[in-house]
């Protein structure tokens, strides 16, 4: 029989369900997942034609079936990543299907998992399960790495695991997974070093008492006992578990020493003056999401200042109820450093590397944590005092979440910016920069749009003559001004300059998008050399 809090839990995951597959239906195709997309067809780095072709193609590219050795070598040439995630999602695409869709399902499974790991700390550590499950899934980075086509997921889902296995006493399944989350995503190490067996320590389950004629269990905790007739039962798996973590961690060098130079310039430089309030800002976004987003642009910094302070005051309710949270101290400790490690841990990233890695999806791993310690302090309230403040936090996450599937202000421009060119095109053709890897415009770009609305790719460094040559005699183009790295951003000021002149008429202007036509004779020169900015 499945208890009340048992039927809460499944609750959660219900609700859980529906809201990451609606989220990973409604939102935009995005940048990276275009890398997870080509890379697991077994074409990490398509080589684009000079002359137009039809964003159908870019679909085709993209059913391909990778194997796992050519994912592994990709990697490890094209890009900064692990390949746990990859041939996952290659092996999940054989079964479930080639597109973008059906990739991020591979995740939604894994923030399932996720969910349901939250609900083992919390009845290993003392928190009520269901609560610390809906804070969870109401977090906005949460919910958001659990429906894009990532590797956050599942890493996310194997660390939550990799600590419930700790918790519960199966130390060496405990260092496997965390190491395991490792070799899914790099970042995991943050949360995985700190809440590693060796680390954390032992936790055991003890009968302390009756409540009528039902034996309660509670969790109590211990420190490793270092009785030599005790060794063996106590350190054993713990030391098994730390070697398959350390094996996991090589294997994660040996693929990054031979990336580690692969994303120069993503970042901008670590200063710690400035990358303290990105910290904070991303800190607060992870919980609330980007509801100030959605307002008129005088009331934006307004609401963003009113949820700052409600992330300030979450923190001081988990500070001014901390001991009233979880079973003991040693477990309010453990869901603290799993809180922490992420921020503190992009902190140090930042000075050892001198640039600034922080991003929402990065402390997202810090999430669970949170809404764990948040869960316990609200746990600890009298209950009317409950009730209104669950309802307030809820409703907050609930409007954020609505935001996260509906809102293109918080969705990259691919989908508005594809449906902005289809409306003007009229048979033309689509110019649209190549960014930095060839891979993340082109291909959110080209699968949000109509299967034969033709495209031409231009690079970094092409001239006005050149970009006009692979045109022919096409009478009418659409910039598609996706600036979304430094490639792309260099580039659009050479798409205008190569159109703003008097053999091109402006005759619309859209989302993102400029559309020309043609008023000279075919075979016009450029008009002037002198036009770039």
């Amino acid at each position: 029989m499945v208890n009340a809090a048992g039927k809460s839990c499944w609750a959660v995951l219900l609700v859980g369900l529906a809201v990451l597959v609606a989220t990973a239906a409604l939102r935009s195709a995005e940048y990276d997942e275009q890398y997870t997309m080509f890379l697991t067809a077994g074409v990490a780095r398509p080589a684009w034609p000079n002359s137009p072709f039809e964003a159908g193609d870019v679909r085709v590219l993209q059913t391909g079936h990778g194997s796992l050795i050519g994912i592994a070598r990709d990697l490890r040439g094209t890009d900064v990543h692990p390949p746990l995630y990859f041939w996952s999602v290659a092996l999940w695409r054989r079964l479930i299907g080639e597109g973008l869709f059906g990739a991020r399902l591979f995740s939604v499974l894994c923030g399932l998992m996720a969910l349901a790991a939250v609900g083992v700390i919390a009845c290993r550590t003392g928190v009520p399960p269901a609560l610390a499950m809906l804070l969870t899934l109401g977090c906005y980075g949460f919910a958001y790495t659990a429906a894009i086509a990532r590797g956050f997921a599942l890493a996310q889902a194997l660390t939550l695991w990799g600590v419930a296995m700790g918790l519960s006493g199966r130390r060496k399944w405990a260092g496997t997974l965390l190491g395991t989350a490792t070799f899914a995503n790099y970042l995991a190490v943050f949360v995985a070093l700190v809440t590693s067996p060796a680390v954390a320590g032992g936790v055991e389950l003890r009968s302390t008492g009756d409540e009528g004629d039902r034996e309660v269990r509670r969790v109590v905790w211990r420190p490793d006992h270092p009785h030599p007739r005790r060794w063996r039962a106590l350190t054993s798996p713990a030391l098994a578990g730390e070697v398959f973590f350390g094996l996991f961690l090589l294997a994660d060098l040996w693929f990054f020493l031979a990336q580690r130079n692969s994303r120069t310039g993503q970042f901008p430089p670590f200063h710690v003056l400035a990358a303290l309030p990105r910290l904070a800002r991303y800190a607060a976004a992870n919980l609330f999401g980007g509801l100030p987003l959605y307002l008129p642009a005088a009331a934006q910094p307004v609401a963003a200042g009113v949820f700052g302070l409600l992330a300030l005051a979450a923190a001081a309710l988990i500070a001014a109820r901390w001991r009233h949270i979880a079973s003991g101290a040693a477990a309010r400790r453990r869901l603290l450093s799993g809180a922490l490690a992420p921020p503190a841990g992009l902190l140090v990233l930042g000075a050892m590397f001198h640039n600034t890695p922080i991003e929402l999806r990065y402390l997202a791993f810090a999430m669970p944590f949170v809404a764990l310690l948040l869960a316990g302090a609200l746990g600890s309230f009298p209950a009317i005092a409950r009730r209104v403040a669950i309802a307030l936090l809820t409703t907050i996450q609930v409007a954020s979440l609505a935001g996260l599937m509906t809102g293109s202000e918080t969705m990259q421009p691919a989908r508005a910016t594809a449906a902005a060119a289809a409306r003007v095109a009229a048979g033309g053709i689509v110019l649209l920069p190549r960014g930095n890897d060839g891979v993340g415009i082109v291909g959110a770009f080209a699968i949000e749009s109509p299967p034969t609305q033709r495209l031409q790719i231009v690079s970094r460094g092409e001239t006005p003559p050149q970009i006009l040559a692979h045109l022919g005699s096409t009478r009418r183009v659409v910039l598609a001004l996706l600036a979304q790295d430094d490639d792309s951003r260099a580039t659009i000021p050479v798409l205008r300059a190569t159109f703003d002149t008097h053999c091109w008429r402006r005759i619309s202007e859209g989302f993102n998008v400029i559309a020309f036509e043609r008023v000279c004779e075919e075979g016009a020169p450029w008009a002037s050399s002198t036009a770039l900015p």
